[in-house]
């Protein structure tokens, strides 16, 4: 079983959302399975390359103890399944959130200057630490984002803010698992001269912002989708 411990760690954090998408008398999000694996794919697709990249580069790596042995381009087949079903999960939440709790968001102004903020520590901790590939990349990535974000005032902030406070919840425990806090080894290990070394858990710090990049993209083209094709959000 050992060997199926990623695999099974991907299919459990996606198998719950998933289910409840098909749900008819309130979110029904299924219908929105064009524009949402569209979206997953598409944002999914650079950071699989990023992932690629790193991977050959040693920043991180993968150990065989805990996978079905499948690799693809030097990656292992569950990492492409992470890309693709703790995506879905977790913006699944942030869908959740937005109907169950519509009121749930920040004003203009307080979205504003946590954009504000974020941009400007994580551009500073990016060009502290360029030496550091991981640290450069991902919070070089996260602060260009927060740069659009201050520039085109995209709505969507004002709950994503919120709901990446749930979601991380999940994504704590999911990350730890794999990075070793409930196993005797770790599924994913990582090169520490190319990171800060600050362990949330046992996750690196820039595996947060790696994150949110990641979430936030999905669901910037989700909403460009589903604009485009017409589809209106009814949640």
């Amino acid at each position: 079983m050992q060997h199926y411990y990623y695999l099974l760690l991907d299919l459990l954090s996606f198998c719950i959302p998933f289910l409840f998408s098909f749900e008819r008398k309130r979110m029904h999000f299924i219908q929105y399975w064009k524009p949402f694996f569209s979206a997953i794919f598409i944002v999914g697709l650079f950071f699989i390359a990023w992932d690629i990249w790193f991977t050959e580069m040693g920043v991180w790596g993968f150990n065989d103890d805990y996978l079905i042995g499948l690799r693809i381009i030097g990656m292992p087949l569950e990492e492409y399944l992470f890309f693709l079903l703790i995506p879905y999960a977790s913006v699944f939440i942030h869908y959740a959130l937005e109907y169950f709790l519509p009121k749930l968001v920040l004003s203009k102004s307080v979205t504003h200057y946590i954009s504000l903020f974020l941009f400007v520590l994580s551009a500073a901790i990016a060009a502290l630490n360029i030496d550091k590939i991981y640290t450069v990349t991902a919070f070089g990535l996260f602060s260009l984002l927060m740069l659009f974000q201050l520039i085109f005032r995209w709505k969507f902030a004002s709950r994503f803010y919120i709901s990446f406070v749930i979601i991380y919840i999940p994504f704590f425990f999911v990350n730890n698992a794999l990075t070793g806090n409930y196993s005797a080894e770790p599924v994913v290990f990582y090169d520490d001269a190319e990171n800060l070394g600050i362990r949330v858990g046992t996750m690196p710090l820039e595996d947060s912002f790696y994150c949110f990049a990641l979430l936030y993209g999905i669901v910037l083209v989700f909403e460009y989708f589903k604009l485009r094709w017409q589809k209106p959000l009814t949640l």
